[in-house]
């Protein structure tokens, strides 16, 4: 256990002796000359040592504050270095980052090269997962949810909207089976995905198909899988018609690899949200990974 005078009289000191002046060491630490003059008395007390020669128009050390006031330097110094290291730490290093595994796959991977030339000192380890994290117990120090948005005791910033659409492949619209009209869907397999949100404002074939008044449509054909990685695999595969979220396949869709064969969307009150505890929200790394997600977002439209 280490027993210390107090610290802010260990700094008046050592700002005095390097000034040779009470005067200058009061302006560097923003006091008063008269304080910096107690704290060195208090200090002197303390250790019964007297550390300063005062005389009428100057400011001499003793032998005593001669050998103390190099290693006291070093020491102020030595803590500086330590406090930019924590300082660094925040704006360096490893984030790790829990996502949605669709999200990550999807749009997330295609675009971490262009954080990594934005913030090269931030090293991404992504996490892709299903699993809400709990941010006291795992080292997860940022997340992006699929969900309503309401996550209490977390900032939370909405990256993406849920807008689901129909898509396929190309090479679909090409084996000679018309998709002109929502009608046309009976003679197509149908992909879907089981979001998982167990209740009744979940998206799917049945909800997609009453807005576009297809009513020919058997809603509940074809296959289900359990992540919308999956049905957009499918999909690419030209295995059928996907009910997908817009923002995944926009890459996609931009490459030709899928296409939508309708304009109507169907808006949800779900999303993705960027999440992160309140006391770490606004620390340097995490704030730099939520702006330039924010930044991604807003360039594909999706804010």
């Amino acid at each position: 256990m280490r027993r210390l005078p107090p610290l802010n009289a260990i700094r008046a000191f050592e700002a005095a002796g390097r000034h040779l002046s009470f005067t200058r060491a009061a302006d560097e630490l923003s006091v008063t000359p008269a304080a910096i003059s107690q704290q060195v008395r208090n200090l002197e007390e303390i250790l019964g040592v007297v550390l300063f020669r005062r005389l009428t128009r100057a400011l001499l050390l003793t032998e005593a504050g001669q050998m103390a006031l190099p290693i006291l330097g070093e020491g102020f110094d030595r803590l500086q270095d330590g406090i930019e290291r924590i300082r660094s730490s925040e704006e360096s290093g490893t984030l790790t980052v829990s996502a949605a595994p669709s999200f990550a796959a999807r749009w997330l991977v295609r675009r971490l090269p262009r954080f990594e030339i934005r913030c090269p000192d931030i090293r991404v380890r992504l996490d892709p997962t299903l699993q809400v994290v709990d941010f006291e117990r795992e080292n997860v120090d940022i997340a992006v949810r699929f969900g309503e948005g309401d996550y209490p005791g977390l900032r939370t910033d909405r990256l993406m909207s849920e807008n689901i659409s129909p898509v396929c492949s190309p090479k679909l619209l090409e084996d000679g089976k018309s998709l002109r009209d929502p009608a046309d869907l009976a003679n197509h397999v149908l992909l879907h995905t089981d979001w998982g949100l167990g209740n009744a404002s979940q998206p799917d074939w049945a909800m997609w198909l009453m807005s576009a008044g297809a009513e020919n449509v058997n809603p509940s054909r074809g296959p289900m899988f359990t992540t919308e990685i999956l049905t957009v695999e499918s999909a690419l595969e030209g295995n059928g018609v996907a009910l997908v979220n817009r923002g995944i396949v926009v890459d996609e869709v931009a490459a030709g690899r899928l296409v939508w064969p309708f304009e109507l969307t169907l808006e949800t009150k779900f999303g993705f949200f960027i999440v992160c505890p309140e006391h770490t929200a606004d620390n340097a790394k995490n704030a730099a990974f939520r702006e330039w997600l924010l930044d991604e977002a807003r360039a594909d439209g999706n804010i």
